[in-house]
């Protein structure tokens, strides 16, 4: 027996393959997770035993708790400024749900999709199973990690269906500010385009950039995928959701019941308590996060080596170009002789060689030591690369 040609063909993720590689080892710096290190509030682990206890523990509509889509339209209106009502809200099994729903309803095999690289491998490996034209377009340092409106320009084909973009990025922390935003939109419009904004990340950020794509209009082409995993550290919790066109959403509710049936019962009175309780707890790990991201640059930065600081989301995009190594065997003996963990940045794709990604989301003790662990191994390369260089001259 064989497996479907899609699924075939799927990539296996890489930060997976990492977390793979040090399963069962002691005494590893494990800077790779890209989950909070934080606990899940207890107001919100309580809220969802109290809806256990009072019998919340059925199915429900497809969309997901009115309750909470309502109590959504709040948020998107207060934190990302714009309107909906509940009806254009989908509540998924997290925001990979969300994403793999708004591929599954919109994308056709051999419909192109522009998609950013570096990027979080699972882009890939929904749109492979879609079977789809995967259109690669370069987040570079010298466009500021940002989509380059050029590059697409000449990427689009009459094929293509669908841009995506993830603001802040996954891995490097880019935020797509106004103007590139509305550039994008323009793209979408010309084109004729889906745009799918991954906004995973919208309550960690650390400078004003920010803007949600729906926020500037055009909303009839924009779904806009959200989550509690990152916000309110519930990864394994599985709740996300989606703002998509009225005159699609029922059918992409619908999707649900093929896919999932409903996102968990439990875990959706668990997230209107996250909307409805303190808000301090979300400020509180965002300013951790800020004051680990200070933390690794200085201590990178005593080594020096170059890193992008980012404007987004809990990680660190660190250039090893220097080092003179592929990035997979940069991680690997950073790994096996340092025990540190990091994530190969050719695992967010092609453009992704040459960096590691580092996530935030680690004590500031292991951060400190690990970073201190790359930097020292990292000077040791970039010598033996100088005395190469230098043999090679004579």
């Amino acid at each position: 027996m064989q497996l479907g040609k899609s699924l075939a063909a799927m990539p296996s993720s890489g930060i997976r393959d990492t977390f793979n590689l040090i399963a069962g080892k002691a005494d590893v710096i494990d800077l790779a997770p890209g989950e909070p290190n934080f606990p899940t509030p207890p107001h919100i682990v309580e809220a969802a035993a109290q809806a256990t206890r009072a019998g919340h523990t059925k199915y429900i509509d497809n969309a997901g708790l009115p309750e909470l889509r309502q109590r959504l339209c709040q948020k998107l209106k207060a934190e990302n400024g714009y309107t909906v009502d509940s009806d254009e809200i989908v509540v998924t099994h997290g925001a990979m749900g969300a994403l793999y729903s708004a591929f599954a309803g919109l994308v056709e095999p051999g419909d192109g999709v522009l998609m950013p690289d570096p990027s979080w491998p699972n882009f890939t490996m929904m749109a492979t199973l879609r079977s789809a034209n995967i259109q690669s377009y370069r987040v570079a340092a010298e466009n500021d990690f940002l989509p380059d409106m050029g590059e697409l320009e000449a990427l689009v084909s009459p094929a293509t269906k669908l841009l995506l973009i993830n603001t802040p990025l996954n891995p490097i922390g880019s935020v797509i500010p106004r103007a590139r935003m509305v550039a994008l939109l323009d793209f979408a419009v010309a084109h004729d385009l889906w745009l799918v904004c991954d906004e995973a990340y919208d309550a960690l950020t650390y400078t004003d950039k920010f803007v949600s794509a729906a926020s500037l209009g055009h909303r009839e082409r924009i779904i806009a995928v959200y989550s509690f995993s990152k916000t309110y550290a519930m990864t394994g919790w599985r709740i996300g959701y989606m703002v998509v066109p009225r005159d699609i959403a029922p059918v992409l509710a619908n999707l649900q019941e093929a896919m999932i049936s409903c996102a968990s019962t439990p875990g959706q009175w668990a997230a209107l308590a996250a909307l409805e309780g303190p808000q301090e707890v979300v400020a509180e790990m965002r300013g951790a996060y800020a004051a680990r991201r200070q933390l690794a640059l200085d201590v990178l930065g005593k080594h020096g080596v170059p890193a992008h600081p980012p404007d987004g989301a809990f990680y660190l995009w660190i250039d090893i170009r220097g080092a003179a190594v592929p990035s997979r065997t940069f991680a690997r003996t950073l790994l096996d002789a340092h025990g540190v963990a990091v994530v190969p940045g050719l695992d967010f794709g092609s453009c992704g060689e040459g960096y590691v990604r580092v996530s935030l989301a680690a004590a500031p003790e292991a951060l400190s030591q690990g970073l201190d662990r790359l930097g020292q191994y990292h000077a040791s390369l970039v010598g033996d690369a100088g005395t190469e260089a230098r043999r090679a001259r004579l």
